[in-house]
């Protein structure tokens, strides 16, 4: 037995596997020649291309025929190297972490596709050993009477330490098909395993949503989450969660539910909150698209647009509310996202919220709210106690002594 030992202690690391993207970053340190690096491109990123961050290397790589150049953090572009035998282009190089890093591709003199933002991810977002996994269900369908026979994807993630036996705390997230899989944009799951361990959070079960489709084919999204009603809350709490707790007990606390989104997910997860602060009270809200996009009068439907007023003027609510937007979000017909962000971070602050306000300067997308999540889900969580049911979510005393935010204008002259 004691020579089997050293070799029974080598078994982990003989069969540890290294991340799809670090073996990416590691085949692409060979040039844009290295053998096989086209079919791993398109087997870790897409056919297309994409981005791929391990620690302080990043990895550009974009489609078209003719030569690319990139330009990162509004530097003037570069060339990029072709790989041989594709209309790919790629560019490795070093860069800071904890930060977004804007990027923009050329072709034949013209901007190729719409900016970017690269994530210098922090370092729990990627894997530790000795951390425990969690688990993540298989794809689940349900059919929805509230909403006339949509059909909606699933899934249902349980943190380490999560007792099926035991009610468990939960959180909610929008378009959640986007955050399936340990690499995901935001790296998910990566990032909770390191926390939970950490105990910045508590074992949790996540409920990961998919937009849903009418039974003719038509897409809900912007009907289930720009929609100023309690529709969407009333499909989440009569229909969804008493499915997931067929698997699993839930709390059924707003203090122990947590709901979150980008984009139109963003203002959906604020939204369920506002309505039912008893069943959901902690809300990330990421790039929320606070604007006039469900906003029909001749319906008498406000749009998302009055939240800043209806912050200020309705009475206050229990909640605890992360936002993040970046000073590149949108700007059209519905509205100015960043700007609505800043209007909602001071509306949250007048009326003294506990509230933490982000604001970078990535375009529209979840670059911020990646770079962010170790932190915000942490900030989001903080000081839980699973023996209680209810908390008086007070502003922070730092937060009273800072200003209002303010705007300045740096794209345009000032006179």
């Amino acid at each position: 037995m004691k020579r089997l030992l050293p070799f029974l202690l080598l078994i982990p690391a003989l069969f540890a596997q290294t991340p799809p993207l670090e073996e990416l970053i590691a085949a692409a340190r060979g040039g844009p020649s290295a053998p096989g690096l086209k079919d791993r491109i398109a087997k870790t990123l897409s056919a297309r291309g994409g981005t791929a961050v391990w620690g302080q290397d990043y990895l550009f790589v974009a489609d078209s025929p003719s030569a690319v150049t990139i330009s990162i953090d509004r530097e003037p572009a570069v060339p990029m190297a072709q790989i041989p035998g594709s209309t790919l282009w790629m560019l490795l190089t070093k860069m800071r972490t904890g930060v977004t890093h804007p990027y923009q591709y050329y072709a034949a003199g013209k901007p190729l596709g719409a900016r970017g933002d690269a994530v210098g991810y922090n370092p729990d977002s990627y894997p530790k050993p000795g951390v425990p996994r969690g688990t993540v269900s298989e794809k689940r369908t349900i059919v929805s009477k509230i909403y006339d026979g949509m059909t909606s994807n699933y899934w249902v993630y349980a943190a380490p330490g999560v007792d099926p036996a035991a009610p468990a705390p939960l959180m909610v997230w929008q378009d959640g098909q986007g955050q399936v899989g340990e690499f995901s944009h935001s790296r998910l799951f990566t990032v909770t395993e390191n926390l939970v361990s950490q105990k910045l959070l508590p074992p949790l079960v996540y409920v990961m949503i998919q937009p849903g489709q009418s039974p003719e084919g038509r897409a809900m999204r912007s009907i289930e989450y720009d929609t100023m009603s309690d529709r969407y809350a009333r499909f989440l709490m009569e229909e969804v969660l008493p499915e997931v707790e067929k698997s699993y007990k839930l709390r059924p606390d707003g203090y122990s539910r947590a709901i979150g989104g980008e984009s139109s997910g963003g203002i959906c997860a604020f939204n369920v909150a506002w309505l039912m602060p008893d069943k959901f009270a902690r809300v990330h809200s990421a790039v929320g698209s606070f604007t006039s996009i469900q906003w029909h009068p001749e319906e008498k439907l406000e749009g998302g647009n009055v939240y800043p007023f209806k912050v200020r003027k309705e009475p206050k609510r229990n909640i605890r509310v992360w936002m993040s937007d970046g000073s590149d979000d949108l700007e059209n017909q519905f509205g100015s996202w960043p700007m609505q962000a800043i209007q909602m971070a001071n509306s949250l602050k007048l009326r003294e919220y506990d509230f933490h306000f982000r604001f970078g300067t990535a375009a529209h997308g979840g670059a911020q709210a990646a770079l962010d999540l170790p932190e915000s889900l942490a900030w989001l969580w903080r000081d839980y106690d699973p023996a209680k049911t209810t908390q008086d979510f007070r502003m922070d005393p730092a937060e009273k002594d800072k200003p209002f935010f303010r705007v300045t204008i740096t794209s345009r002259d000032p006179w």
